[in-house]
C-alpha cells in the first residue's frame, strides 16, 4: 500500500531524476574540501571531530537510470549522528549535492528540501536549479538526501514483485475480509521497513534531520540558516525554527503543511484541498462539478468491481490505481488536459492512460522497478506521528471524508487506518512544534488553489511561528506550490526576500 497523496512538489513527483552523490576527487570545484569557518556558530553537544569535519566535494555520480548531473554540481558526504541523543555514539552518512554561487556578492548556502517526506534533494536539485536561477547568483543552492533517504542510508521496505502484487489490495475495502487483508499489507509493510531499517528506524524523526540541518549549516561555514522548504520541507522549516530561533536566516516556506492539524486532520485537509482542485479542473472543462464528481465516482466505484484491462502486460487498472493517476495531474494546471484525456480513455474501457499516470507518481519504471520514496515516507512519518487510528474510529469519520469530497474522502479516510497500522516503533507527537519566538522573520506562501497542502495551512504556520515571525504572502493561483509556477509577483517577492532582504507587507496578496 502506497500513501495516496504525498507532501511533495509536483516536480519531484513527476522527475525522474536519479543522479547520485558520492566524495571522491574533487576536480572542477575550486577548493575541492569545505569546512565550518571561524564565524559559524557550531551546534551545541556535538563532537569535536563531527563539527570540524571537512567536505571533500567531488564530481557526483551517475546510476543505471541517469547520467550524472553536469555543469558547477558536486557531491560530498556529511557524517552525523546516529542518535542525537548520544551524539558521541555510532553515525551515518548523508548526501549532499552543491553549485557554488555564480556572483560575487554572496550572501551563503541556501539549503532546499523538496518535500516528501522521502523525497530526493540530490536527484531534485540539479533540475531545479534553472528554477531558481535568480538565486544562484547569490547563493550556494545545496540539497541533501535527508537520513532514511536515497543516498542517505535510504530504506527499502518491499520488493518490486510484492509492490506489484499488492496492486489487487482494495484500499477502500467493503468487506469485513478486504478489511482483513488491507491492514494485514500495511503491517506486512511496516516489518519489511523495520527489517531493512534496523537501529536506523527511530532515528529518521523529523526533529533528527532538523537537528542535522544545523550540523550542516555550520560545517558549510554559515552563520546563518537561509533555506527554501517546499510542502513538507516546511513543516521541517518550521521545526527547524523552533529548535533554533536564533541561526534562523532568509528562510522561505511554500506550499505549507498545516502543523496545527493531527492525522485525520491532514487528510480531511487534503481530501479538502483535492476536491478543490478537481472541481476548478472540471469547471475548466465546462462541466458543473458536482455532475463531474459524480461521474468519476461512477467510474472508481465500476474500477471496484471489475478493472480495466491496459497496454502494460499483465496488469489492470483498479480502482487503487485510478485514483492516483487522477491525483497526480492535480498538482499542477498544466496536467489538466492530460487529466482530460486519461478520463476519457477510461470510459472507453482503456485504462492505460490512467495507469502511465499513477506509475509516474508511484516511481515505476518500464522494467517494473520502484523508487523508494513511499518507503522512507513512511518510515518518517510514522515516527513523527504518535496517531495510529482504529479500524473503528476510521470507519466512524468515512462519512465525513466523504460529504468534504465524493471522489477523495473514502480513500483518504482509510488511508488513516492503514498507513501506520500496527507500526514497529511508537510516534514522537501528534502535532509538531514550530513556534520560533526570537527568530528572524519567515516568509510563508499559500497557493489558494494548493491540492495537496490546502491555503488553510499557511495562515495557520505563520500564526503559529509568532508574532513578528511568521509573514504570510498568498497567491490566487492553482497546483502544489507557488514559486516558479507561472507568478511574477510571487517569484519577485520571494527574490527580494532572499537576494535583498526586502520583507512584502504581511498579508500580501498576488492574484
Amino acid at each position: 500500500m502506497a500513501r495516496l497523496v504525498r507532501w511533495t512538489a509536483l516536480t519531484a513527483a513527476a522527475a525522474l531524476l536519479t543522479a547520485g552523490c558520492s566524495g571522491g576527487s574533487s576536480d572542477g570545484d575550486e577548493g575541492g574540501r569545505s569546512s565550518a569557518g571561524p564565524s559559524a556558530a557550531a551546534p551545541s553537544g556535538v563532537p569535536e571531530a563531527l563539527a570540524s569535519q571537512s567536505l571533500d566535494w567531488g564530481r557526483c555520480e551517475g546510476t543505471a537510470d541517469s547520467p550524472a548531473p553536469g555543469g558547477d554540481w558536486r557531491c560530498a558526504t556529511l557524517k552525523a549522528p546516529l542518535d542525537w541523543s548520544d551524539p558521541d555514539g555510532e553515525t551515518i552518512d548523508l548526501a549532499l549535492i552543491r553549485a557554488k554561487a555564480k556572483g560575487e556578492q554572496r550572501v551563503g548556502s541556501l539549503l532546499f528540501n523538496f518535500g516528501g517526506p522521502g523525497g530526493s534533494g540530490v536527484s531534485m536539485m540539479p533540475s531545479y536549479g534553472e528554477s531558481v536561477s535568480s538565486l544562484h547568483e547569490r547563493y550556494d543552492l545545496v540539497s541533501w538526501d535527508p537520513r532514511g533517504v536515497a543516498a542517505s542510508e535510504g530504506v527499502r521496505c518491499r520488493g518490486d514483485e510484492a509492490i506489484d502484487a499488492a496492486e489487487t489490495v482494495d484500499s477502500t475495502p467493503d468487506t469485513a475480509t478486504e478489511e482483513q487483508a488491507y491492514l494485514k499489507d500495511a503491517a506486512d509493510f511496516g516489518k519489511g521497513c523495520q527489517k531493512a531499517a534496523g537501529k536506523l528506524m527511530a532515528h529518521v524523526s523529523t526533529t533528527d534531520t532538523a537537528r542535522d540541518m544545523d550540523l550542516m549549516r555550520h560545517v558549510l561555514g554559515d552563520e546563518k540558516m537561509h533555506y527554501f522548504g517546499i510542502s513538507y520541507g516546511t513543516e521541517l522549516g518550521g521545526v527547524y525554527a523552533h529548535l533554533f530561533p536564533k541561526r534562523v536566516g532568509r528562510m522561505i516556506l511554500d506550499a505549507v503543511v498545516d502543523p496545527g492539524a493531527d492525522t485525520m486532520g491532514h487528510a480531511e485537509n487534503q481530501a479538502r484541498g483535492f476536491q478543490r482542485a478537481l472541481d476548478d479542473y472540471l469547471k475548466s472543462t465546462g462541466q458543473e462539478p458536482r455532475q463531474g464528481s459524480r461521474k468519476i465516482t461512477a467510474l472508481l466505484e465500476r474500477l471496484d468491481a471489475e478493472p480495466l484491462p491496459t497496454s502494460s502486460p499483465g496488469r489492470k487498472l483498479t480502482q487503487t490505481l485510478a485514483f492516483t493517476g487522477i491525483v497526480l495531474p492535480l498538482y499542477s494546471k498544466s496536467g489538466w488536459p492530460t487529466l482530460t484525456s486519461a478520463l476519457a480513455a477510461a470510459e472507453e474501457g482503456d485504462g492505460s492512460e490512467l495507469l502511465a499516470l499513477a506509475d509516474g507518481y508511484n516511481e515505476r519504471d518500464d522494467s517494473g522497478r520502484y523508487g523508494t520514496t513511499t518507503h522512507s515516507q513512511r518510515v518518517i512519518s510514522c515516527l513523527d506521528d504518535k496517531q495510529r487510528p482504529t479500524l473503528e474510529e476510521t470507519k466512524a469519520l468515512l462519512p465525513r471524508f466523504e460529504k468534504v469530497s465524493p471522489v477523495f474522502g473514502a480513500f483518504l479516510g482509510w488511508d488513516t487506518a492503514g498507513w501506520c497500522h500496527d507500526w514497529p516503533v511508537p510516534g514522537q507527537h501528534e502535532t509538531p512544534e514550530v513556534s520560533a519566538a526570537g527568530a528572524a522573520p519567515i516568509l510563508v506562501v499559500g497557493n489558494t488553489g494548493d491540492p495537496a497542502t490546502p491555503y488553510e495551512g499557511a495562515r495557520r504556520m505563520a500564526d503559529e511561528l509568532g508574532k513578528d515571525v511568521g509573514v504570510m504572502l498568498t497567491w490566487k493561483g492553482e497546483g502544489h506550490g507557488a514559486y516558479a509556477n507561472g507568478s511574477d509577483c510571487v517569484d519577485s517577492t520571494v527574490d527580494a526576500y532572499l537576494l535583498k532582504g526586502t520583507l512584502p507587507e504581511d498579508g500580501k496578496v498576488c492574484s
